[in-house]
Parts: structure tokens; C-alpha cells; sequence
């Protein structure tokens, strides 16, 4: 008896494990027969438009814009990898570095790396795998461990051992994570629309409505074919992300122009582009939830309520993971894309929260 009682601990967990990975599975089958009806849609439709596909050798000319910034470029010894960012502001002034989402890439940060060069040396990061960044082949390249490294790394690489730090989406998972494990690098940390990881993993096992909204990440643990589905219709599945009434920037947002768009399909149209950015999400599963999970660092989480993919609940919940200041401002008319879609705005608020002082809670 006593013997049973010991292993029954240990039987729950393997029991917990079998049903997570069955849900993952499952959710995974049928996100691929959803997308496999919209294919056999879209061929039905128009079958050489759906195969049909635009050459882009040359960027458009918003990406060479000076008023952005300088690109540059930097080896990370111990990976190998080369890595692009643009800079802005002078060397010498406080690092702010910031991480992108997907679909997205460092113009993202094209409304920030503006405002914030005055007293800043802004970096916007094409993240491991992203636009003109190395993009290993080996899906064991994406995991968690290795994203958190490179942030470090490039730090080093930069001159820096602290830095104000700014995630959206993906990214925000990023920054959430290097707070949690290198705190001393974050002067304070600012992320856009992404919870606290521990707050994901447990809310959408419980909302099944989180279960839909975030139906892409299970769809993207299958190989290649998120890829193709994204490319098809000269990448409309891409376009609408940004754009559609219901994921796209709102009426009231500063909506992406037809070169902004145009942007993003050059750099996700190139050859093998959309491999990196899908196997940030292939390891991700395997990586959560987190063994340490609390956060020191003052924090600013800012929201935009008409997020598509995020239940705006999970932001309020975020809090119990932040042992110091925490701020949450939420963004009534803003879409999922909020630095892009309410740039003034956004910008105002951080602003605020860099300037003021911030007190460690007790």
C-alpha cells in the first residue's frame, strides 16, 4: 500500500503528460484537415492563381529608409550565427533592444526606432532564423534555451550588460523569458500583447476559446506545410494577417501602407524565409511550462483589447508572476499589431513608464 502511494505521484504526472501531448496531437490533425479543405478550396477556385507567385528580387525602398537607422550586422562567437538589426540613436546612450513577432521582422520597430533615438541607442533585432538573420536548418536550433542565449549574446556582442528591453508577441515571449532568467541584463522591461508564459500554457488549457485563437501553433508543429500555406495565393494568408477585418489593424490604427505590406512579403517570399520564423513554434510544447517563473524587473504590459489570437483576461492575470512595479494598460480600439497600429499612443506610454521611478514591490 504504502509502495502504491509512492508511485501514484508519479503515475498523475505521466497520466497529465500522455493527455497534454494526445491534445496536441489531435488539435494538430485537425488544424492540418481545416487547412487542407482551404486548399482544396483555393485550387477549386483558381487553380493557377493559388499556385501563382510574384518574383520580388529588389526591397522596396521603405527598407533602406535612412531615417530608420543604420543595418548592421554581428557574428556571435559561440553560435556561429551572423545577426541583423538596425540601430538608431548614438553609441554610448542606454540600449534599447527590441524583439519582433511573427509574422514580422525588425520594421516592425519602425515607429520606435524614430521616437526613441533622442535618448537611446535603439536596436531592432531580426530574430534567429528572421530576414536577413542566419537561419539554421535543424529544428533543434529554435528551442527556448538557444533564443535566450542569442539575446545575451548579442548584448555582449553590442558592448552592453543591461538594457531597457521591448517584446511583441513572440518576441514578448522572449522578453519575458530573459527577465525570468538574467535579470540583471533588464533595466525594465516592456512587452506588447504576450503574457507571462506560465500564464499562456495554464489559461489555454482551460479556455478552450484560447485553444482556437492560438489553433496556429498546433498547425505549426506539422513540417513544411504551414510554409506552403502561407505562400499560396502569392502570399494572401500573410496579407490578411495585417489587413483583414478580423485579425488586421482597425479603422482608428495607423494602417500599413501598400509599400509596408509589400515589405513583409519581400522578406517572407524569400527562398526558405518562412522555415526560421515556423520553427520557433516547433520546440516550443517540449519548453513550457516554466521551472522558474517570476519576474523582478519593472514591468509595463500593454494590450490591445481587439487582439485576435490573445484573450485580453490573461493580461490581467500576468501580475502574480511580477515581484516588482508592474503596470498594465489596455488599449480599447487596438488590434493585435499595437505598436504598429497605435505607435503614438504606445510610444506616450512608454515614455511615461521609462521616466518614472519605479519601486520594488514589498
Amino acid at each position: 500500500m504504502a509502495r502504491l502511494r509512492d508511485c501514484l505521484p508519479r503515475l498523475m504526472v505521466t497520466i497529465r503528460s500522455l493527455l497534454f501531448w494526445s491534445l496536441i496531437y489531435c488539435y494538430c490533425g485537425l488544424c492540418v484537415s481545416i487547412n487542407l479543405l482551404k486548399l482544396l478550396w483555393s485550387i477549386g477556385m483558381g487553380p493557377v492563381q493559388t499556385f501563382q507567385r510574384v518574383a520580388r528580387e529588389h526591397p522596396p525602398a521603405c527598407l533602406n529608409d535612412p531615417s530608420l537607422g543604420t543595418h548592421c550586422y554581428v557574428r556571435i562567437k559561440d553560435s556561429g550565427l551572423r545577426f541583423h538589426y538596425v540601430a538608431a540613436g548614438e553609441r554610448g546612450k542606454p540600449l534599447m533592444l527590441l524583439l519582433h513577432g511573427f509574422p514580422e521582422f525588425w520594421y516592425s520597430w519602425r515607429h520606435q526606432l524614430r521616437e526613441f533615438k533622442s535618448e537611446y541607442r535603439v536596436v531592432a533585432l531580426d530574430l534567429r532564423g528572421y530576414g536577413e538573420t542566419d537561419a539554421p536548418i535543424h529544428q533543434e536550433s529554435y528551442k527556448l534555451d538557444c533564443l535566450i542565449t542569442d539575446i545575451k549574446d548579442i548584448l555582449d556582442s553590442l558592448g552592453y550588460n543591461k538594457c531597457v528591453l521591448i517584446g511583441h508577441d513572440w518576441g514578448g515571449m522572449i522578453a519575458w523569458l530573459i527577465a525570468i532568467c538574467y535579470p540583471e541584463m533588464v533595466m525594465k522591461l516592456i512587452v506588447i500583447n504576450f503574457p507571462h508564459p506560465n500564464v499562456f500554457t495554464e489559461y489555454i488549457l482551460r479556455h478552450p476559446a484560447q485553444l482556437f485563437k492560438s489553433s496556429y501553433y498546433y498547425f505549426f508543429q506539422i513540417p513544411w506545410f504551414p510554409e506552403f500555406m502561407f505562400s499560396i495565393n502569392d502570399f494572401k494568408a500573410l496579407k490578411h494577417l495585417f489587413t483583414s477585418h478580423s485579425t488586421g489593424i482597425g479603422r482608428k490604427g495607423c494602417r500599413l501602407t501598400t509599400e509596408d505590406l509589400e515589405a513583409y512579403i519581400y522578406v517572407f517570399s524569400q527562398p526558405g524565409a518562412l522555415s526560421g520564423p515556423i520553427n520557433h513554434y516547433r520546440n516550443i510544447f517540449s519548453c513550457l511550462p516554466l521551472k522558474h517563473h517570476m519576474v523582478t524587473t519593472p514591468t509595463l504590459l500593454l494590450w490591445g483589447e481587439r487582439d485576435a489570437f490573445m484573450e485580453v483576461e490573461m493580461a490581467e492575470v500576468t501580475k502574480i508572476y511580477v515581484k516588482n512595479y508592474f503596470r498594465l494598460t489596455i488599449l480599447s480600439e487596438a488590434s493585435h499589431w499595437l505598436q504598429q497600429d497605435q505607435p503614438d499612443i504606445v510610444n506616450k506610454l512608454i515614455w511615461t513608464f521609462l521616466k518614472e521611478e519605479t519601486r520594488k514591490k514589498d
